[in-house]
């Protein structure tokens, strides 16, 4: 049992629906590393969006930055194309992307005076990036699952998107951030205030939650992976 919302089978089809439009962009002239890169420069603006308090915006990018992050790999494939490197290629950069992306969250809660806004997407970023490292440290030192330690915990990359991209859209859709505090006027608790601020909140605190989560899911399945590789080499041969 992997645990993963987003299951195995649901990749392929996901997969396999992305790869029609990958093959268009492939026709335009468009290689794997292009559209990681064209991936990566959508997440800068969505971050820049979020910054500005241009939430809505911002949500919308960060959903379709998601989407674009398919073709990628779906155009390496259905060409023939890929690699090591372009692998590589895609996997920085998503993790590049989804670290600005939340640095552009917390200056925009920041400037809006909203700190536990700020604070959130910060513990966010840490916990998602936790993700990944637990999956990159644990495949290197030799302990894959079928698909790999992407197939294990509740929070992968997809799911996170979407419910970032959701709590972005929902503020955006309720009037943003209220700014009409400063010194003479404290900044309401988050729970006081007649915004839409507590649904960011809720959105981040969810990806921290369930990132923490995942994380434990794939130390809990290392170890298991470890015992069980320990037991094996225990085992006398005749």
């Amino acid at each position: 049992m992997s645990g993963s919302i987003v299951t195995p089978e649901l990749r392929t089809r996901v997969r396999g629906l992305a790869e029609p439009i990958a093959r268009g962009f492939g026709r335009l002239g468009l290689t794997p590393n292009h559209l990681t890169l064209i991936g990566f420069a959508i997440a800068i603006v969505a971050a820049w969006a979020a910054a500005s308090q241009a939430w809505l915006a911002a949500g919308v990018l960060v959903l379709v930055g998601g989407v674009f992050d398919l073709f990628d790999g779906a155009l390496a494939r259905a060409t023939g194309t890929a690699s090591r490197f372009g692998a590589f290629m895609d996997s920085v950069f998503d993790r590049w992307g989804e670290g600005v992306v939340y640095v552009g969250i917390g200056w925009g809660c920041a400037a809006a005076g909203f700190s536990e806004g700020a604070v959130l997407a910060a513990a966010a970023m840490a916990s998602a990036f936790m993700v990944s490292y637990a999956r990159a440290r644990g495949e290197s030192l030799g302990f894959p699952s079928g698909g790999g330690l992407a197939n294990v915990g509740l929070a992968p990359r997809e799911v996170r998107i979407v419910i970032l991209a959701l709590g972005l859209i929902a503020l955006g859709a309720l009037g943003g951030i209220e700014m009409a505090c400063g010194p003479m006027f404290p900044c309401p608790a988050v729970l006081d205030r007649r915004d839409g601020s507590i649904l960011l909140v809720l959105a981040l605190a969810l990806i921290t939650i369930l990132a923490t989560i995942t994380t434990i899911q794939r130390i809990l399945h290392v170890r298991a992976q470890a015992q069980a590789q320990s037991t094996s080499n225990d085992i006398p041969t005749t």
